[in-house]
């Protein structure tokens, strides 16, 4: 693959576009924009990469680490910005993620401590991370807000936030991991995974290409279970007071912004 080959696959970019201008879809913009960033950040990031690569410093991989959870928090919190300190709960769930993961693979042995593994592994688990957050507020937020009568009632008979909370809560959880477990279900029979194919593209054994792949599945599955679990615990005691009463402005944020 090279520039030349590149440039004739924009082909693919085209193709969206002209189907937008006929069916009036008005994605015009939004197709063009994203295909620009996708090429100026990937290409920046690829040299950046080689450039850590190539040194092997730690402090080099560390930094890139720090700023992949930097952007992915700031992409996450949009989605939850009616819950208190959530900036910081998030950058506890990612940072958490990313410590869980790298003390077993590393501890165990199961990959070097290399850039050329440490930094791709990284971004994989932080950016499934950030999404299944994402997934995770979006469930939560809207819970809240279609239950809130059921949660006050419970509050106004003796019980706890916790226990108010329990079953929006325990549902938000398992919502935002079924895509995770779902997509596994079906791996290698429906599709080939990105790195898996990857791999095989560049001239490696298929067979290591899927021991890697499977490496890459468990280390989604705690992802998908610890991001949203610890999102939740950590989340759920902001949405209420002192006094154990539910706040209402995370039930009333959305009711706003469609007002607005």
């Amino acid at each position: 693959m090279n520039f030349l080959t590149l440039s004739l696959s924009l082909v693919f970019v085209f193709i969206p576009i002209v189907l937008s201008k006929v069916l009036k879809l008005e994605l015009e913009k939004d197709t063009i924009i994203a295909t620009v960033r996708s090429v100026v950040q990937l290409l920046a990031v690829g040299y950046v990469l080689k450039f850590v690569f190539d040194s092997e410093n730690m402090i080099y991989i560390l930094l890139m680490i720090i700023l992949m959870i930097v952007a992915a928090t700031h992409n996450a919190r949009k989605k939850g910005t009616s819950i208190k300190g959530i900036t910081w709960k998030l950058v506890v769930t990612f940072i958490t993620i990313e410590v869980v993961t790298q003390t077993i693979l590393l501890g165990f042995g199961i990959i070097p401590p290399t850039a050329q593994y440490l930094i791709p592994i990284s971004g994989m688990m932080i950016g499934n991370s950030m999404v299944l957050s994402i997934l995770f507020l979006n469930r939560f937020t809207a819970e809240i807000e279609s239950n809130q009568d059921a949660i006050e009632l419970i509050l106004s008979l003796g019980g706890t936030p916790k226990q108010a909370i329990h079953t929006q809560l325990v549902n938000s959880i398992k919502a935002s991991t079924i895509p995770t477990i779902e997509s596994q279900k079906t791996i290698g029979l429906v599709q080939l995974p990105g790195m898996m194919s990857g791999q095989i593209i560049a001239g490696a054994d298929p067979v290591q290409a899927v021991l890697f792949q499977l490496l890459i599945l468990f280390l989604l599955l705690t992802t998908a279970v610890v991001s949203s679990a610890l999102l939740g615990f950590l989340s759920y005691p902001s949405l209420f007071n002192e006094r154990k009463q539910l706040l209402k402005k995370i039930t009333t944020s959305t009711s706003d912004t469609e007002k607005s």
